[in-house]
């Protein structure tokens, strides 16, 4: 293919339909570099430019590689594509890149042409469905043989749900359609989804999430499903909400104006759209397994997000084992590229952590002593919200323990501050907890916690008798969507915090939600942190291992 020395430079970044600053189709864009199957640096883009789900990589690209002085060196550049098309161009018009027009989805890299400060070089693209499934390699590894893997997501390239066989050291290509975007529409293009949850057009990127957790207050019924069935789950509403209204007083007899989201019969309603949804997309699951035969499942795209689709997958025990990817969604399409390009060129990858977002703060060390971890606990103890900016950021949308707001999980109270005064969230989105392996034992009675726990993945059944211990991070169902530390390795503050609290003061979680207020990316530098701590009125906030008190 080429020199196995070279840098492979994995970029997304697909311009967007309009230039309005709100990320509609092309979305999440980031940069990934790589060096003898190894990341060196990461980007989502978000994290650095300060705008949600980003989409500005035309306008950012060329000052970007001429900071980490990437335009002169040899290396290999792997373009993603996605539904809108195969080229890139910068604002300045000084990269360009085509990739050859496919009547069939590809079961490998392609080759492509970039123009880079007008000279021509050799540049290469990826498929949007290959690039995600690229993105489980630097948390797994190769892909173990005979495994299934399986894209799904809004849209990619060619399909919304693309399914991979990997045998015999070979990937082949089983289907790629949009039979599944009637379920991914629930959530992403659904006009009585977005109505639930009162969100916006330009909150699309974040109404899957938001109507996750709404939906976990009601409750499935048949007859719902049959009546959505009947009315094309609404889907025409966008312009006027009138018909729905009109449809649910004939129907059930309740006379509703508006969505109010305390309503039981809404809460059903949302609760039976995502029945809908994990019934179905489970089906299809278990009949691709028969059908193959295949022992381990590789997930990703947006959709693999879903925790309570995730559970049900490794409860259904189809499958040996189960991995999916903590950048599941669109800010794992430059690592997949990157990751699949090194994997074709080198036969393997090195397993890395998920502390990947290092771009421009590659100099950060977390350095901190046993006080500084009493110091914190007691904080804790004494009811305070303290804010974690340590080390390199998380990929994907969920933090894991270096981009975190912590506090105690066993108040209610104390959780509905942190979610809606803090970080000004919907009242029904949930926190969840962050806890060691023993402790998720003794939270769920199970005897073995899933490996995907590590990446906030799962959704666990939390024991009767601990729920008032947890409380403050347990779902309306009694669910919580643990994240667990396996080993000191994975996080050593979060390890030495959570080891310290459980012996000094018998705390065994605290409550792990991400370090951003609604409608803000995830904090990347400490001048974000400090600033972020400050308008949310943290009490305190840990900057690669020392200590701030803020009030």
């Amino acid at each position: 293919m080429t020199n196995e020395s070279r840098l492979t430079i994995g970029i997304y970044g697909i311009q967007d339909i309009t230039n309005s600053g709100i990320p509609t189709i092309s979305h999440d864009h980031g940069i990934c570099v790589m060096q003898k199957g190894k990341i060196l640096f990461n980007l989502q883009l978000e994290r650095l430019n300060r705008k949600k789900h980003s989409d500005a990589m035309p306008q950012l690209l060329y000052n970007l590689l001429k900071e980490k002085k990437l335009l002169t060196k040899a290396c290999d550049f792997v373009f993603v594509d996605n539904i809108l098309g195969r080229s890139f161009i910068n604002d300045i018009g000084n990269i360009r890149f085509e990739a050859p027009l496919q009547k069939k989805l590809q079961e490998k890299i392609e080759d492509g042409r970039l123009w880079l400060l007008d000279n021509m070089e050799s540049a290469y693209a990826l498929n949007h469905e290959l690039a995600h499934i690229g993105s489980c390699l630097p948390f797994f590894g190769t892909f173990k043989e005979n495994s299934l893997l399986i894209h799904f997501d809004g849209g990619a390239s060619q399909s919304n749900f693309s399914t991979w066989h990997f045998k015999n050291g070979e990937l082949k290509n089983l289907q790629y359609d949009w039979r599944l975007k009637k379920l991914s529409s629930l959530f992403n293009a659904n006009a009585l989804t977005f109505s639930m949850v009162k969100a916006k057009p330009h909150d699309l990127n974040s109404v899957p999430g938001k109507f996750m957790g709404f939906a976990s207050f009601g409750k499935y019924n048949s007859t719902i499903e049959n009546w959505l069935v009947e009315h094309k789950y609404f889907e025409n509403i966008g312009g006027s909400k009138k018909f729905f209204f009109e449809a649910v007083n004939s129907k059930f007899g309740v006379e509703l104006n508006e969505f109010d989201q305390k309503n039981q019969l809404i809460q059903d309603i949302a609760a039976t759209i995502h029945h809908i949804f994990v019934r179905d997309t489970l089906k299809e699951i278990e009949t691709l397994q028969k059908q193959t035969n295949t022992e381990y499942l590789y997930y990703s795209g947006g959709s693999a997000l879903n925790i309570v689709l995730n559970t049900k997958i490794i409860e259904s025990k189809i499958f040996k084992d189960v991995f999916i990817t903590p950048c599941c969604n669109d800010s794992g399409l430059a690592i997949g590229a990157a990751s699949f390009f090194e994997w074709e060129k080198h036969g393997s990858i090195t397993k890395t952590n998920p502390f990947l977002n290092n771009w421009s703060i590659e100099q950060y060390k977390t350095k901190y002593s046993i006080n500084t971890i009493k110091e914190v606990s007691d904080l804790l103890i004494d009811g305070k919200v303290i804010g974690v900016c340590n080390g390199f950021g998380e990929i994907g949308p969920r933090a894991l323990g270096n981009r975190s707001i912590i506090s105690l999980a066993s108040s209610k109270k104390l959780a509905k501050k942190v979610s809606m005064a803090h970080k000004k969230r919907e009242w029904y989105r949930p926190v969840a907890p962050i806890m060691l392996e023993k402790n998720s034992k003794y939270f769920t009675g199970c005897d073995k916690i899933h490996h995907l726990s590590k990446y906030m993945l799962l959704d666990f059944n939390i024991l009767n008798s601990k729920i008032e211990e947890l409380e403050g991070a347990v779902h309306i169902d009694d669910t919580a969507r643990i994240q667990t530390i396996f080993n000191r390795s994975d996080n050593p503050f979060m390890y030495d915090l959570l080891e310290f609290i459980d012996k000094k003061h018998d705390i065994k979680a605290l409550i792990n939600t991400s370090f951003n207020v609604r409608g803000e990316p995830i904090v990347h530098t400490i001048e974000d942190a400090r600033k972020s701590a400050e308008n949310m009125k943290l009490d305190a906030v840990v900057l690669n291992g020392e200590l701030k008190i803020l009030s």
